[in-house]
């Protein structure tokens, strides 16, 4: 039997189109991805992206939820460095009680990993070469530091944190979210306080991490499912899901380490159609890694009026790389390759087209191959 498959949706805005087109969108993709056979289906959260509708994980999930009606949903991730503890565990709690059993709660690092940015500028990156192991491409990182350290980015924290506010350690964030899914939070003279909605909510808690860093680590140090992500930092997927295995303490909630992994994929009824349609991907990623933000998916017109630099196509070769563009045949191929490199136990796939029949073609034909 295949591992189980499920999507990643950002609510990408396109060219010309409008945030409440993007989410308009993501609705009928949730409605069409429980048809089609998908296990899960995961919001992201991004902020002070043009391109990116998927600011706000809850709020699209309560959304979502009213329109579907069995498929698991969850947050890919929420960043636990802009809201408090209990802001995360009454926004999810609300959502359990009215749709209960269905929420996954993905966690992620936010400010947190901004400090870490600071004190590596400067420093030599880690020598490391494009290779492949065991079919599977792994190539040089691709550093975010300067942009995490950027002014822009400065100007972004300000925003999402009220003044004079510092994100805690992400261990600390997790224990206070434990505590009051839990029961109620007393402190030295007996006080109680409670997360309603929240305390004794039936979601799932899922851990983030782009490397073999402090998300890899606590997700296996609490016993908790982690999910890899090929698809943003395709070059540490490995060191991630090692880091997990060797931290994982079986606990109440997993006796054995789970992995889920994501990746970049557009799938049409052959290779060269598939290649047209993940045209824009390119352009898409240069936008990011050029610190502007995700800009709105560039239509066809603007993808073959653009004259690439090599230093612009250098950018975003690692991305461009590991995306996995093709017939339902090849695509899944290329999954089947990725899930036995990494032992994952599930795939989480993104898929992002200008036109949305050619995105919502792209999973129905995924899925038909690979759940058959």
């Amino acid at each position: 039997m295949p591992v189980p498959l499920s999507i990643l949706d950002l609510a990408p805005i396109l060219a010309g189109g409008t945030a409440g087109d993007a989410l308009r969108r993501t609705l009928d993709l949730a409605r069409h991805a429980e048809q089609f056979g998908y296990a899960r289906y995961w919001v992201a959260e991004h902020h002070f992206t043009p391109g990116v509708a998927s600011s706000q994980p809850a709020l699209l999930l309560g959304q979502i939820a009213a329109v579907t009606d069995h498929i698991r949903l969850g947050s890919g991730a929420v960043q636990t460095g802009h809201q408090t503890a209990l802001s995360i565990v009454e926004q999810f709690g609300l959502l359990d009680a009215l749709y209960p059993g269905r929420f996954d709660l993905g966690l992620g690092r936010s400010g947190q990993r901004r400090k870490e940015a600071l004190s590596e500028l400067g420093a030599p990156p880690p020598p490391a070469e494009e290779h492949v192991v065991d079919g599977l491409l792994i190539p040089k990182p691709f550093s975010f530091a300067p942009l995490l350290a950027s002014a822009r980015t400065a100007l972004f924290v300000r925003l999402l944190q009220q003044p004079g506010a510092e994100p805690p350690d992400f261990p600390d964030v997790l224990d206070e979210i434990e505590a009051l899914l839990a029961g109620p939070i007393t402190d030295t003279d007996g006080n109680e306080a409670r997360a309603v909605p929240g305390e004794g909510a039936d979601l799932q808690l899922w851990i983030l991490g782009s490397s073999g860093g402090q998300s890899a680590r606590e997700a296996g140090r609490r016993g908790l499912p982690f999910a890899a992500n090929y698809h943003v930092a395709p070059a540490k997927v490995l060191e991630a899901v090692d880091a997990y295995r060797s931290a994982f303490q079986p606990s109440s909630v997993l006796p054995a380490p789970h992995v889920m992994v994501s990746a970049d994929v557009v799938v049409a009824a052959d290779d060269e159609t598939a290649r047209e349609l993940a045209a824009g991907f390119g352009l898409w990623v240069h936008s990011i890694r050029t610190g502007a933000g995700a800009r709105p998916y560039p239509s066809p017109a603007e993808v073959a009026a653009h004259v690439w630099t090599a230093e612009q196509r250098d950018l975003v070769a690692d991305r461009v790389a590991t995306q996995f563009v093709g017939s339902p045949q090849t695509v899944a191929d290329k999954l089947r390759t990725l899930q036995r490199a990494t032992g994952a136990d599930e795939l989480l796939v993104t898929t992002v087209t200008y036109d949305h029949a050619d995105r919502v073609h792209s999973f129905e034909l995924l899925a038909k191959e690979w759940l058959g």
